[in-house]
């Protein structure tokens, strides 16, 4: 597992010039969530790093080749489509946050819609140097001081001593058993693996198919988990081992040997028994782009679920713990499910539904992914339609239903390869957020 998830910066900085955050109150139309962004909001990146270091690793293409289509739909442009402009329209007060930010993804002076063109030529710029100079130019380099100075010019605490220490971390995944299965998952300081690991021993206790009862209580079991002296413990490296060990069948101790915006996943499965899962975030996104170099900068440190503590606590250089969790279920040693989500704190729900749904219930991954779901968080069960309320209100549950299917749920990619050297493949991209199998 390669970790190059966004550090807290503010090494050679004064706390004192760092700017405010700036709320910004989002609608899903059936909830409602608060992203704080603006300068003091982002923190230090580590995407160009990984991109490289993963292509550099296990990558058969050379990334000058894989990056070719990317640059050019960004020059080109890309037509909206009707999942993207629902996007851009409840993210308005993100986009149009700077004229920076605005010039780039609100040309017309609003949110585009569906079947308008948007281009991003100096993304694509951006992208054609990563291929051809690697990561450099985005940390010691030209990119790196221009983000520097634009930053520090208006309160934010990314400093040239940040970029420059930054590291991409090899780390050994959490490991967690389930119905005969091996499940690997992003380890901590990550947060959101260890907990789906937790829930999946809970779960893996009792008799297959869990009912929808039995998953909102082991939701919320692991949301209890997510105490102050959790999200202290995730920096410790005995952690895992501590807290799963008396977990029940789940534990395995990965170390021993684990948003609505612009989070995105990948999971892929070859012929030859490879696979990737990949997920990368920006979080809402910061509404902070610096001229010349292609970078929409991230909100990580304003996002209210990375941060539960407080903002600001997290002290420079420690990786922020992210409900990210990209996942690799394996049937005798082979991967037999490749999946992560997009969805901040809905992630993990997310996740363990679809887990459940193609190892219980014996759904195909596509049909795993569009089944509806549910999220428990702060004492309500909020639910797509297709799910039953009946049983959960009788349980004495909150319950807020959803009048259609939102990508609130989150954003599930899974890709499904049958046992047997001939098995067939099967995949699901998630129509909540315009995602698409091949």
């Amino acid at each position: 597992l390669l970790d190059f998830f966004v550090e807290a910066p503010g090494r050679d900085a004064e706390a004192g010039s760092r700017a405010e955050l700036i709320p910004v109150t989002i609608s899903f139309g059936d909830a409602v969530q608060v992203f704080n962004i603006g300068a003091a909001s982002v923190g230090t990146y580590g995407v160009p790093k990984g991109i490289c270091e993963a292509a550099g690793r296990f990558g058969r293409i050379p990334l000058a080749e894989l990056v070719a289509p990317a640059a050019r739909l960004a020059r080109d442009g890309v037509k909206v489509t009707d999942a993207q402009a629902y996007v851009f329209q409840i993210l308005g007060g993100i986009i149009m946050a700077t004229p920076e930010c605005a010039a780039v993804l609100a040309p017309q002076g609003r949110p585009p819609v569906a079947g308008e063109t948007v281009r991003q030529p100096e993304l694509a710029d951006a992208l054609e140097r990563l291929a051809a100079e690697g990561p450099e130019p985005f940390y010691t380099g030209d990119i790196g001081a221009a983000i520097v100075e634009w930053l520090g010019e208006r309160g934010g605490m990314v400093t040239a001593t940040d970029l420059g220490n930054y590291e991409v971390i090899d780390r050994p995944p959490v490991r967690a058993s389930y119905r005969g299965r091996e499940v690997l998952t992003n380890p901590p300081p990550s947060a959101g693996g260890i907990l789906i690991a937790r829930a999946l021993g809970w779960l893996d206790a009792a008799p297959a198919p869990p009912d929808l009862a039995q998953i909102v209580a082991v939701m919320e079991r692991t949301q209890d988990e997510r105490t102050p002296e959790f999200l202290a413990g995730l920096d410790d490296p005995g952690f895992v081992q501590r807290f799963l060990g008396g977990g029940g069948p789940a534990a395995g101790g990965g170390s021993g040997a684990p948003s609505l915006g612009s989070t995105t996943h990948i999971a892929v499965l070859d012929g030859e028994g490879w696979a990737c899962s990949v997920t990368c975030s920006n979080g809402s996104c910061s509404g902070v782009v610096v001229p010349g170099t292609g970078m929409h900068l991230n909100n990580m440190l304003g996002e209210t679920d990375l941060n539960p503590l407080g903002f600001h606590r997290h002290p420079p250089g420690r990786r922020l713990p992210s409900m990210m969790a990209p996942t690799v279920v394996l049937r005798d040693g082979v991967a037999e499910l490749v999946l992560g989500s997009a969805g901040s704190n809905r992630i993990r729900s997310a996740i363990l539904q679809t887990i459940v749904r193609v190892i219980d219930e014996g759904m195909r991954a596509g049909e795993a992914v569009n089944a509806p779901r549910a999220h428990f968080e702060d004492g309500v069960v909020y639910a797509e339609p297709g799910l039953s309320a009946q049983q959960l209100e009788a349980a004495g549950r909150a319950v807020a239903p959803f009048r259609e299917r939102n990508l609130f749920f989150g954003g599930v990619q899974a890709v499904e390869r049958e046992a047997g050297a001939d098995g067939r493949f099967w995949g699901g991209g998630d129509p909540r957020r315009g995602g698409a199998s091949v």
